[in-house]
């Protein structure tokens, strides 16, 4: 029988205002084995904490119950406790009385009688407790960044400069994301490519950054501090050490085709560069469009190349490197609006256009050259209707949440036609405004001066009618229907999560959320980290953000990365699943169900029942990988795995607790 600690935590009023603290440590000292019982306001604090340490050395206990909040939230920091009071870290169970007693009921008898069943089942567990120890793995000193726009960029470059090696990858031609797409950055209207160019060239430079752009990972195997990383490079069909980024094909190749960099307003050639800055600023060949490589006609761009780079027997290629952390940067889409909103004229409408395809028409790089033009006429619009939460705060329709970036660029681009056309009027049709950072409301406030209208309300048709576009809507404020004729309609469309990005997060190990971004592993306490360790998110993959948040976010997963690679070795967590080789039959069943990929069928050295040796595959856990999740615990038809820390007699013993 173990020498048992029970301390109740107050949690200020959050538990103590519907449990009766004083009276749950008076019913825990008389639970089996409970040789000291005590409440105080606030556990985790100091004080608290140093309360536990002396009562280990005053009763001589060994083994420790904590009642008080989420173990999510501050069971590292009690085992931390347990281990400078001379503990082993696992002999200790922590009950969460917060979540699941205290904020769920009212009444303070039924709560307090609930609180004290839930100490009692895990007095009756930590009694089972076994100590569990770590072991260590080494850490290999490089990282992967899987994303080159502004958050990979950062991240890398916050890395890089650490010290440690970094591996950029970017399934584009080129990297820099969606940042230099843009003109404008709100609130300082300072220029989107003056800031995110340098940034691009300073990555492509880095004596510690290897650039991997037109390349994607394919496979991810191992664990934190290992990660043996597969990394698909598309064919470029053009050496990029013979090419001198001179353009000349790209000026003479005759088939054009939309350019996608521009959405569709321009064209460009089969042999490109996505745009004059491009990093790699050396052409790829487009193989769905190229004469030569679709027909075998033409090939004019390997005559005239004076260098010889041209090659069209160009293949992929794959590399396996080994990382010891991995950084998620794979940012966002937009969200296909078209395929829902057929009030808003999908595919009848040239003039109805987002909120990015109206970036590259104001940009000065763009296909219009910085003037805003019609993209059906090309004529200068004197009339534009924005219309905002299109995709956004739609639960029934398309996404639920909010895209947080989109007040604000709208505000950012009526401020444009405003400046630029300074004889249009501008209609935004808005739900609420949202301008929470640092000179956001000054911004908004500054474009209604300017002379934008505001209109609180949904738009329920577009139709054209001769060469204007009827917008017809709602002015919730005044109560009534309003109808404006407009030269030109601009969407501001949800962000969601990039193409892909649900299939990669599977490669690398973790699952995304319900609507399909990164889950991070704490909300408040782990932002920047995954439930896989050594995996950490960096930017909007994680959320919408706006280009602050995102750069913030990429420097703290940078952060996490140094501190990650600063360690020679690793303490693992002993809590992970282990399988009992005489009882496994082999079957496999937990190998599809674990989400971390951390179960393989190994051979094993067996006899049978005559006594001849015979070799059998049994299902064997890597530690390294395992994050202790219990899925396979459930899985194994004979039971043969078992979860350290959770095993089947301590979880009974809980059980059995309450009928005693």
């Amino acid at each position: 029988m173990k020498r048992i600690g029970v301390f109740i935590c107050h949690c200020g009023s959050n538990i103590a205002a519907t449990v009766d603290c004083a009276k749950v440590a008076e019913a825990a000292s008389t639970f089996p084995g409970v040789i000291y019982s005590a409440d105080y306001k606030y556990m985790c604090s100091e004080p608290g904490q140093e309360f536990i340490k002396d009562a280990i050395k005053r009763y001589d206990l060994n083994a420790i119950v904590v009642a008080s909040c989420t173990p999510r939230m501050h069971e590292p920091t009690f085992r931390k406790t347990l281990a400078s009071g001379g503990l082993n870290p696992y002999m200790f169970e922590m009950t969460n009385l917060r979540e699941q007693c205290s904020w769920v009921h009212a009444d303070i008898a039924k709560a307090t009688e609930k609180a004290i069943d839930l100490v009692k089942m895990s007095a009756a567990k930590v009694n089972r407790n076994e100590a569990l120890y770590s072991t260590t793995i080494p850490v290999h000193k490089k990282a992967l960044v899987i994303g080159a726009g502004i958050a990979g960029m950062q991240a890398a470059l916050d890395i890089a400069d650490a010290g440690h090696q970094v591996v950029l990858v970017d399934r584009e031609p080129t990297i820099g994301g969606k940042m230099p797409m843009l003109d404008k950055t709100f609130p300082t209207m300072d220029c989107s490519a003056c800031i995110s160019t340098p940034k691009m060239v300073e990555a492509a430079q880095h004596p510690n950054i290897e650039l991997m752009a037109y390349s994607e990972v394919v496979e991810v195997d191992g664990f934190i501090g290992n990660f043996t990383v597969k990394i698909r490079q598309k064919a470029k069909y053009v050496d990029h050490h013979k090419c001198t980024g001179c353009g000349l094909c790209e000026t003479k190749c005759p088939q054009k085709v939309p350019n996608e960099y521009d959405l569709g307003l321009g064209t460009r050639a089969c042999i490109y560069k996505p745009f004059a800055q491009a990093v790699p600023n050396k052409p790829v060949i487009d193989p769905q469009n190229c004469r030569k490589l679709v027909s075998g006609k033409c090939g004019l761009c390997a005559k005239i190349c004076p260098t010889g780079a041209v090659n069209y027997e160009d293949t992929e290629a794959y590399i396996t490197d080994t990382f010891g952390a991995i950084v998620m940067a794979t940012g966002y889409d937009l969200y296909k609006w078209e395929e829902v909103y057929g009030e808003y004229g999908y595919g009848k409408f040239a003039d109805v256009v987002t909120a990015l395809h109206f970036e590259r028409m104001v940009n000065a790089s763009g296909p219009t050259s910085g003037k805003i033009k019609r993209p059906s006429d090309g004529k200068e619009p004197k009339s534009v209707v924005f219309i905002k939460c299109v995709g956004s705060r739609e639960p029934a329709k398309a996404k639920r949440y909010c895209s947080r970036a989109c007040c604000m660029y709208t505000a950012k681009h009526a401020h444009q036609v405003l400046d630029k056309i300074p004889d249009a009027n501008v209609y935004v049709f808005y739900m609420d405004v949202r301008t929470p950072g640092k000179g956001y409301d000054e911004f908004y406030e500054a474009t209604l001066k300017d002379g934008a209208y505001y209109l609180r309300g949904r738009v329920s048709k577009i139709y054209q009618e001769g060469d204007k576009l009827i917008v017809k809507g709602e002015d919730s404020l005044s109560g009534k229907q309003v109808q404006v004729a407009a030269d030109m309609v601009v969407l501001a469309t949800a962000m969601v999560p990039s193409a892909g990005s649900r299939e990669l997060a599977q490669t690398v190990g973790f699952l995304p959320d319900l609507d399909g971004w990164y889950q991070e592993a704490h909300p408040k306490l782990r932002p920047v980290e995954t439930p896989t360790a050594g995996v950490f998110l960096a930017g909007a993959c994680q959320g919408p953000k706006d280009i602050p948040d995102t750069v913030a976010q990429a420097g703290a997963a940078a952060a996490k990365v140094c501190g990650l690679l600063s360690k020679s070795h690793l303490e693992t967590n002993p809590m992970t699943a282990k399988s009992n080789p005489s009882v496994c039959s082999g079957c496999g069943m937990c190998i599809p169900v674990c989400p971390y990929k951390a179960i393989q069928l190994t051979s094993f050295a067996d006899r049978d029942h005559h006594g001849n040796r015979i070799i059998r595959n049994i299902a064997s856990v890597n530690s390294g990988l395992c994050q202790g999740c219990g899925a396979c615990t459930v899985t194994c038809r004979p039971g043969a795995i078992d979860l350290q820390g959770f095993k089947n007699d301590q979880i009974l013993e809980e059980v059995d607790a309450l009928w005693r």
